[in-house]
This record gives C-alpha cells, sequence and structure tokens, in this order.
C-alpha cells in the first residue's frame, strides 16, 4: 500500500516493509475526530479504506472545509517537520481504516532516503498551490462560480459520467465553498431544475457542462 503512494514511491521494499511493521493500523466509525486543531501530535496518517475532511472551525463552531480525503491519501505530515500544533481538524465521513505513523519511524526511514524528502517537499508545494488557487476562487468568485469550481473539482471520470461519489450535505458544500447552506441548496436545485446535475441520495452526476453563470 505505501509504495503506492507518491510519498512513498521511492522506497525499497524493506524500507517500506520496515516502516508497514512499525506502524499502527486502527479503524474508526463514521463522525470520530481523529485529529483536533491546536492539538500536539507527531503522527502521519494513511487512509486505508474510507473517507475523511479536513476542516478549521472558530470559537462558535462554525466550520471551512480544506479538503476530502480518501483511500492512499494522507494527512498529518506537517507533524512530522515541526512541533507546531496540528493546523487543522481532521473526521472521518464514513468508517475509516487508517494507517499511523510516528515521527520518529519516519525520521529514521528519511535518514536513508533523499527521495522521501523530495517527495514531500512536492506534497507540501501541490498543497501551497491548491490553498493559493481557493484564495483566489474566494476572493474573486461569486458563490455560483466556487459552487461550480468545487463540482467539477470534486467530480471523477465514472464510465463516461463525472460524478461526485462523496456524500455531502448542502451544508458540507457551504462549507467548502464559504457561503450559506440556503444559497448553496438554490443553485444546486435550479442547476438540477436545468438538467445540468442530477442530486442521488449518495452522489451527484453532472449531467452536462455548467452554466458559466447564474
Amino acid at each position: 500500500m505505501l509504495q503506492q503512494i507518491h510519498l512513498f514511491s521511492n522506497l525499497a521494499t524493506n524500507e517500506s516493509a520496515v516502516l508497514t511493521d512499525h506502524s499502527t493500523t486502527r479503524s474508526y466509525p463514521a463522525n470520530t475526530v481523529l485529529i483536533t486543531e491546536g492539538d500536539r501530535s507527531d503522527s502521519l496518517y494513511v487512509i486505508l479504506e474510507g473517507e475523511v475532511k479536513v476542516f478549521v472551525s472558530d470559537e462558535n463552531g462554525k466550520e471551512a472545509i480544506l479538503n476530502l480525503m480518501g483511500p492512499g491519501e494522507y494527512f498529518g505530515e506537517l507533524a512530522l517537520l515541526d512541533d507546531s500544533p496540528r493546523s487543522a481538524s481532521v473526521m472521518t465521513l464514513v468508517p475509516t481504516k487508517v494507517m499511523i505513523i510516528t515521527k520518529s519511524d519516519f525520521k529514521r526511514c528519511l535518514s536513508s532516503n533523499p527521495d522521501l524528502a523530495y517527495n514531500l517537499i512536492k506534497s507540501l508545494i501541490q498543497q501551497v498551490r491548491s490553498l493559493t488557487d481557493s484564495v483566489k476562487n474566494l476572493s474573486l468568485m461569486d458563490v455560483y462560480g466556487r459552487v461550480a469550481h468545487t463540482l467539477l473539482d470534486l467530480a471523477k471520470d465514472k464510465d463516461g459520467k463525472q460524478i461526485i461519489e462523496q456524500k455531502l450535505t448542502h451544508q458540507d458544500i457551504a462549507s467548502m465553498v464559504g457561503s450559506s447552506r440556503e444559497m448553496v441548496s438554490r443553485i444546486l436545485k435550479d442547476l438540477s431544475t436545468g438538467g445540468y446535475i442530477t442530486v442521488c441520495k449518495n452522489q451527484i452526476v453532472i449531467n452536462d457542462k455548467l452554466p458559466s453563470g447564474w
């Protein structure tokens, strides 16, 4: 599993085995908080099964979803590089299994594998680019533009169709685009009425090119 993930793709088989042997595998039910913003921790989490959301929140409980992650993705890598508190919270959306790798085990592997450091740097650069793109969208796009961009970003090609397989509520999407649930609900209803999308119980299907404006 580790060697199928870009971060660990350059590891030799024996190095991958060492990390796997020293890691801990745990399973969690849906809606379990794995990491809390502000906590101190030193572990990397690799998602083996399931799905999580990465989010920040204020003292009133208002959330902003930063990312949705699934099998083969990982989180908590910043803790491998510094001793600062966690910058975001992570919660399971469905039953989820993760592999937990400690900072000490990761550093031992890092010392003998420079490519691992290079892959980690590339991963962090991708995150910076993604956050820059998010700030740009929040600053320059209206709510409809942000919703449309988010739907297209989440959609995956499946049998020639663009499908969002995550089970997202209107509030989830609102938390991702920085808007109210009511506004998102109106936009999705209009897109559905116009035949651009089909909203099912567990997925959203994009049927046609989304309009440039609303």
